[in-house]
């Protein structure tokens, strides 16, 4: 695996919308392990280190919170009456994201991980909207207890999930004590805007309401076609395994012939979301209350849009914190530099 492709990967990734928006790209036009990351397993799990063995084995509990009208899906680790924990996931991702790294929390907080509306085993929608998603936190945190251990619950939201943490920590800062976006963007400079939504007829594959997610026949052929988004070789590919393993849904086969695989979030849901409430930071920047803190990947296409000029709506002199070596999907490049990074975080913030 190269040491750094963001060179190699440019053209595919210039097509990109949002942070994690699923982008078409041609054979070859990405390098291999950008391509395909575990194609080279052909089903098989790839190894994997004890540490990992040892945190997926603490199994959350698995259960449902409904959200207007919604059905969400939440994972749980940790006592009700620790202070809480609210992670949220990335675009097209789902809770389990977090399953290993949530349980490295358990023992001094009360941990949920919650499947975004649309997305994991949560219930699709008619229309998605930023507001709903911060009504959907507020829903998790009370149902699994989030809120008894004396203080409001910490939101830590990664990339999409960044973003609606975010958007509820201006919108409802009463309801958090404190947010952590991990590696969140909010679209690219403005001049490349126009062009990348010029070049959007180029994106072939993308599922819409009359191109439906494709099924696999197989579990190692829907394995062979799973990419992280933005594009990005999968620097611990066991992990990678772990989350695409879990991406996956059984259907029936559109010939009759058994069933097959297909991803589980809804392909429709970028056509769908109202994005009239992302603060992309085009406009005045919002009144910032709540304790904000950003952690980033230092090589993370994300942070190459902040520095090329991309707005953001974060406030001023917040503390941002750089994670080595890592792209934009920092749980699969560096796992536990992630983990020390919040937990040294919390021992010390926000006060």
């Amino acid at each position: 695996m190269p040491e750094d492709v963001s060179a190699e990967i440019k053209p595919a990734a210039a097509r990109q919308g949002y942070d994690d928006r699923p982008i078409h790209a041609e054979p070859g036009e990405l390098p291999p392990e950008v391509q395909a990351p575990l194609a080279e397993y052909n089903g098989a799990l790839p190894p994997s280190p004890q540490w990992f063995k040892d945190v997926i084995a603490q199994e959350p509990e698995r259960g449902f919170v409904e959200s207007l009208g919604t059905k969400l899906e939440v994972l749980t680790w940790g006592e009700v009456g620790k202070p809480g924990l609210l992670f949220v996931h990335g675009n097209s991702a789902h809770a389990d994201w977090w399953s290993f790294i949530a349980p490295f929390f358990a023992a001094d907080y009360r941990v949920a991980s919650m499947s975004l509306a649309g997305m994991g085993a949560s219930d699709w929608r008619d229309r998605y909207a930023f507001s709903d998603f911060a009504e959907d936190a507020e829903a998790v945190a009370r149902a699994t207890g989030l809120y008894e251990g004396g203080q409001k619950p910490i939101y830590i939201g990664h990339s999409f999930g960044g973003g609606q943490v975010f958007f509820a920590a201006v919108t409802h800062p009463e309801r958090m004590h404190a947010a952590v976006m991990v590696d969140t963007g909010f679209g690219p400079p403005p001049e490349e805007m126009a062009r990348r939504m010029a070049q959007m007829e180029a994106v072939r594959n993308i599922p819409t309401t009359d191109r439906p997610s494709r099924i696999y026949p197989t579990l190692e052929a829907a394995l062979q076609r799973f990419r992280l988004m933005p594009p990005q070789p999968a620097g611990n590919p066991f992990i990678a395994d772990f989350i695409a393993r879990r991406s996956l849904k059984r259907v029936p086969m559109p010939d009759g012939s058994g069933e097959g695989f297909t991803w589980r979030f809804d392909p429709n849901m970028w056509a769908k979301l109202n994005r009239d409430q992302d603060m992309r930071g085009e406009g005045p920047p919002p009144d910032v209350t709540t304790p904000m803190v950003h952690i980033y990947g230092a090589k993370s296409r994300i942070v190459e849009h902040r520095k090329a000029g991309a707005p953001s709506p974060f406030p001023k002199g917040m503390i941002e914190i750089e994670i080595p070596d890592s792209h934009h999907h920092i749980m699969i490049d560096q796992p536990l530099a992630l983990v020390a990074a919040i937990r040294a975080l919390l021992a010390a913030w926000p006060g």
